[in-house]
């Protein structure tokens, strides 16, 4: 078995609201509980995936109690804390730690296409965040609009002493996972991949050895993960060749709303509505999803029937 401590995967919890776009907090509750019993080896809340740029900042502390309360360490927890002010990005992390969580995720500064960190400005932002005390996973995403050079990251990587963990979901990730490897060396614990696992299997080759999903169907990607870590690399491969359609339809035609769909389906959460101005899957896109998923038997869509 390996023995790498950031390592599995570590899948997006979705935020379920209620028709009339309220939060549903006992759905919330059933969605950490469904994650939990998909084995996941860990959670991450308030990402891009949890909608959290439709969350005013008083429901995401709701949430972060939330969350972490009801987990209760049953697996470990990271909270999103991304926003353009470091000052913002600081007390979030400090509320995060304070709650119980094992990690931060962040972006690079950005706010629109004009507003964007430049390299001082992101390393003085992490730098600052390090001060609350907690590991760090830097998210390297294409929404942000800043580019995060294998330098940067492992400059930050060197001399920001919680800086552990990169999420790469960039355009050709597993090369810059290769790279971030070689030049960063024992300083990259954690080396993940992302953006739904659409090239996982290239990412797991190139040295990832976590992944960071949707919380849809990880009961599926866990063994593929555990699988290439433990040299079965074979039938490592042979699992992602299988759901890599399901991925790529996630991937291409649903994006978050993918996940809250075949929740609701599973009877995990009652709704499956997206905040305005987030446009809802047509029933075109549904069905679709659902003659992919017939294949596979999802922990999602049995959990709460």
């Amino acid at each position: 078995m390996n023995k790498l401590k950031y390592t599995g995967c570590w899948p997006v919890a979705p935020t379920p609201f209620k028709e009339n776009e309220e939060l549903d907090l006992e759905g919330m509750k059933r969605v950490l509980d469904c994650m939990i019993d998909q084995k996941v080896d860990g959670i991450c809340i308030l990402a891009n995936y949890s909608e959290q740029f439709l969350l005013s900042d008083s429901e995401r502390e709701v949430l972060t109690r939330l969350c972490l309360e009801h987990v209760d360490g049953r697996v470990p927890v990271i909270v999103t804390i991304s926003h353009f002010s470091t000052d913002v990005v600081f007390k979030r992390a400090l509320q995060a730690k304070s709650l119980g969580a094992s990690m931060v995720m962040m972006m690079p500064p950005y706010h629109g296409a004009l507003l964007r960190g430049n390299i001082d400005q992101t390393f003085k932002q992490f730098k600052k965040v390090d001060e609350a005390g907690i590991t760090i996973m830097i998210q390297d995403a294409p929404l942000s609009g800043v580019e995060l050079s294998v330098e940067l990251l492992v400059k930050m990587a060197k001399e920001i002493e919680n800086v552990k963990c990169f999420k790469i979901e960039c355009s050709q990730a597993a090369e810059k996972l290769r790279n971030l490897i070689k030049i960063g060396g024992s300083f990259v614990e954690g080396p993940f991949d992302g953006e739904e696992g659409i090239t996982l299997y290239e990412d797991l080759e190139a040295g990832a050895t976590g992944n960071m999903s949707s919380a849809m169907y990880p009961d599926l990607i866990v063994p593929i993960v555990n699988n290439y870590l433990n040299n079965n690399h074979q039938e490592a491969e042979r699992g992602y060749n299988e759901i890599l359609p399901l991925i790529n339809y996630e991937n291409r035609q649903c994006g978050f709303r993918g996940t809250k769909f075949i929740f609701r389906e599973g009877g995990v959460i009652k709704s499956d509505l997206c905040r305005h101005p987030v446009q809802q899957m047509s029933d075109d896109t549904k069905r679709g999803l659902l003659k992919i998923i017939k294949n596979f038997d999802l922990v999602a869509m049995n959990w709460g029937k």
